[in-house]
């Protein structure tokens, strides 16, 4: 399946074909569609969300895609916690496109309506669940001041270990890069879909 026109807002980065590609860009473009097959393709025939940058600068692009491979689907991190650090990252920077992907993955494993909503908002969310409220707090400091404070280190490393530690926060930075790749080429959301707080890329919250 393939997504439609990207309308009258462009990315900044015109969508690159196939068959425009050397190939390292097609060995990009096969991992990204490989992995996830036709709904990375637009109607135009390129790639959606960030995976358009990917292939205009495949030797950048290649080690981003397999970071994101490594972090999200190899993680000692349980996916509902994933997720719900992936949407806290992207409410801080405002990634619509990224929103719009994994908002819908949070709810799918596990996060309830109300913190997705809430997270959106920018409200403190109704946690139920300890460990949500632990990775919450992290990504949000992270996102927000650069730093974690010790008390809130100290809390998520009972939680996680050290090993789960590192790939917490190198999640989080990873987002804030596929954050700032979709905002700052201006990344347009899938046709008919409601961006979540206007066309502007935003600051973090």
């Amino acid at each position: 399946m393939t997504q439609g026109s990207q309308g009258s807002r462009p990315s900044r980065l015109p969508y690159l074909h196939y068959d425009e590609l050397d190939a390292r860009g097609r060995e990009v473009w096969d991992g990204v569609a490989g992995s996830r097959g036709g709904e990375v393709i637009n109607a135009d025939g390129g790639l959606i969300g960030p995976f358009n940058a990917f292939v205009h600068a495949p030797g950048v692009g290649k080690h981003i895609s397999a970071l994101d491979g490594r972090l999200r689907f190899k993680s000692s991190i349980e996916r509902r916690l994933l997720e719900l650090m992936i949407i806290t990252v992207d409410a801080a920077w405002k990634a619509e496109f990224e929103w719009w992907a994994h908002a819908q993955m949070a709810r799918e494993h596990g996060v309830s309506d109300a913190i997705v909503a809430a997270i959106a908002r920018g409200a403190e969310p109704p946690f139920g669940a300890e460990d949500e409220h632990v990775i919450y707090t992290v990504a949000r400091e992270l996102t927000r001041t650069g730093r974690l404070g010790q008390d809130d280190y100290d809390t998520a490393q009972r939680l996680l270990g050290d090993a789960g530690m590192v790939e917490l926060v190198a999640t989080c930075g990873y987002y804030t890069l596929i954050s700032y790749l979709l905002n700052a080429f201006d990344v347009p959301l899938p046709p008919g879909v409601p961006p979540m707080w206007g066309s502007t890329p935003g600051e973090p919250g």
